[in-house]
């Protein structure tokens, strides 16, 4: 590339220049534009292999433009651009920053990940297979990628019991030198001891690779002609294993009952389409078996033709798989001026010719029709559950409208929580509900400054207060007012909370109180508590609400303790390191805790030494301490 690979490196005009002159200024060479809003966000990210026409072309003619981009040219206040080498470069940095920044008018792949693989490090003198999220150029042959976690370690175990292989790390194997417990269940061969040859071994391994790569049928006349040979040798040990070897590959191959003739590797992509959203569905197929299949979600999709939503769903999906088969079959076909810089990506990315193929007709049309018919099933099933989340949402908010008495239904709900284990970090919570559904881009966590002492009334009050200051002083961050305020708690923090509303000034509000164990709501000026049913979609929303504000409030605890780790008064004390401080305070939790412990306790802890330990507590126990 000849420029950085980093939208923040990007290169820029001058700060104030309007957005014409920059695009006058763009040069005719291959790369990504950004386009931001007004407060800077980016809103858009696209590819080009010239860099001048493309995004002049946006601005040209704006009443030949779709609906889509005409509301994103309106909202364009700046742009940014990195000019790359190429425009197999430029697509690659364009999938990298739309899965980085998410913007608003890209069509959005939701759901994806990084798929495991096995590793079978053949590079070794005695090669062990595991599974890892990574490719490395180490000599390892990979195996994957699996989109079923669970379906890959039951292959793992498979493979085990019909090959079985050393599992333990190489540390552990080049210091080993007697047979572990998975020797004595017939799980390894126990190499580190010497019981068996390199050359048996190897045949394990050839047959490890022949079971990953398809070819289980292969294998079974081999083994069963070893089984022949050991039973003729009257070695009816060895051969039972290999009888049971050839049952079990039977098996597996029985079950993998989708298979096509020609026995060919390919993925099978479609799409169906709903309200601004649609359903990338590909069915993976190798030595001509469906080995797996995945659904992706794509957002931003309404104004888009089909041609283009496959065409972003193709570039998003395989830039996060080292993988990629020798022919691709499409519901549709690329959009006509992609279709050349993608196929030479993905060639580029698999070191080999990729065919993208959208099949008329026959055997395989029927493939990506049944594969775009389960996509189909999966958006009505999700558009199902989203109008049944939806119905069941206004009836909890109807329900609280009714047992609380509330003049309107609460469609804003903020919900507030504390941590503060062993009185260290102490920290609050606040979550917002909208319409029955979380809105995580209006949550806040407070850092609490006024409370020395492990005291949870004190704490609420305190949170509680800074939220409604916050709105009293127009921050603009905390302007909107909720319909009802929710505390993790009984009556007690229930009356802190309600305290610290008054002294802002937003005592008008409802304020409910739900505690934890028999689920009772507690409300200002009723002596007794009310006892929602168990079965009520009122009491559901509220538990939502309680916990996903307990989960706010634990995450960011923990945050602030991992920080302090990193800097602590154990820092000081000569003999202890980051591993050791690390391992105490995993141990301990704190260092209060450190003060009460014992030097034998100190000792135990995994990496001490009774030195190291007593000089621990003898520095705790001093003056010097902080």
């Amino acid at each position: 590339m000849t420029a950085p690979t980093q939208a923040g490196e990007a290169a820029k005009e001058p700060a104030g220049a309007k957005v014409a002159d920059k695009v006058d200024l763009l040069p005719d060479q291959p790369g990504v534009y950004l386009m931001k809003d007004a407060r800077g966000q980016i809103i858009y990210v696209g590819k080009a292999g010239s860099l001048h026409h493309r995004v002049k072309s946006y601005f040209r003619s704006p009443g030949q433009l779709d609906p889509k981009t005409q509301v994103l040219v309106r909202h364009i206040a700046d742009l940014d651009y990195i000019v790359t080498d190429s425009e197999i470069e430029a697509l690659v940095l364009e999938c990298n920053l739309i899965k980085k920044y998410r913007p608003r008018y890209n069509v959005s792949l939701r759901d994806d990940k990084n798929y495991p693989y096995l590793r079978l490090s053949i590079q070794d003198e005695f090669p062990r297979l595991s599974v890892t999220r990574s490719i490395g150029k180490d000599g390892a042959r990979y195996f994957g990628p699996f989109v079923d976690a669970g379906a890959m370690h039951e292959t793992m175990k498979l493979i085990q019991r019909l090959f079985p292989l050393r599992t333990c790390s190489d540390r552990s194997f080049a210091n080993r030198s007697r047979p572990c417990l998975y020797q004595h269940i017939g799980r390894c061969t126990a190499p580190c001891a010497g019981q068996i040859s390199r050359e048996e071994y190897g045949e394990m391994v050839r047959g490890v690779i022949d079971f990953l790569e398809g070819r289980g049928e292969e294998l079974v006349p081999q083994l069963e002609a070893k089984m022949r040979q050991a039973a003729a040798r009257m070695e009816f040990e060895k051969a039972a294993v290999y009888r049971d070897q050839v049952e079990a590959i039977k098996k597996v191959v029985a079950k993998q009952k989708m298979a096509q003739a020609n026995q060919e590797d390919l993925d099978v992509v479609a799409i169906a389409r709903g309200f601004n959203q649609a359903c990338g569905q590909v069915f993976f197929m190798r030595d001509g078996k469906v080995v797996g299949r995945e659904h992706f979600l794509l957002s931003g999709t309404d104004q888009l033709s089909r041609e283009e939503i496959i065409t972003a769903f193709v570039k998003q999906f395989y830039s996060g798989l080292p993988s990629v088969p020798r022919r691709i079959l499409l519901q549709e076909p690329l959009v006509e001026a992609e279709q050349e810089v993608v196929a030479r990506w993905l060639a580029e990315k698999a070191g080999h010719k990729v065919e993208l193929v959208v099949p008329k007709r026959g055997p395989k049309r029927e493939l990506v029709e049944m594969v775009h018919r389960n996509a189909l099933l999966i958006l009505e099933e999700r558009q199902a559950r989203i109008q049944s989340r939806r119905q069941m949402a206004v009836e909890a908010l109807a329900e609280l409208q009714r047992v609380l008495g509330l003049p309107e239904p609460p469609l804003r709900i903020e919900g507030y929580d504390i941590s503060n284990l062993q009185g260290t970090s102490m920290v609050g919570s606040m979550v917002v509900f909208e319409g029955g559904q979380p809105q995580a881009g209006e949550y806040r966590r407070f850092r609490l400054k006024g409370v020395e002492t492990q005291d949870d009334f004190a704490c609420l009050a305190e949170i509680v207060g800074r939220r409604f200051h916050r709105y009293r002083a127009g921050d603009d961050k905390f302007a909107r007012l909720p319909d009802l305020v929710l505390i993790d708690g009984g009556r007690g923090q229930l009356s802190a909370a309600r305290q610290a509303m008054r002294e802002a000034g937003v005592d008008s509000i409802p304020m409910v109180a739900l505690a934890k164990g028999e689920e009772l709501l507690f409300r200002e000026g009723d002596p007794l508590p009310l006892r929602l049913p168990r079965d009520s979609v009122a009491l559901r929303l509220l538990q939502y609400v309680r916990d996903e504000a307990h989960r706010f409030a634990i995450t960011y605890h923990r945050q602030l303790r991992q920080k302090g780790s990193r800097g602590s008064v154990l820092d000081a004390i000569p003999g202890i390191g980051s591993r050791r401080k690390k391992a105490l305070l995993a141990q301990f939790g704190s260092v209060s805790s450190l003060r009460e412990a014992t030097v034998e306790q100190l000792a135990q802890v995994p990496g001490m030494t009774r030195p190291v330990a007593q000089r621990l507590y003898d520095y705790l126990h001093s003056g010097q301490r902080q």
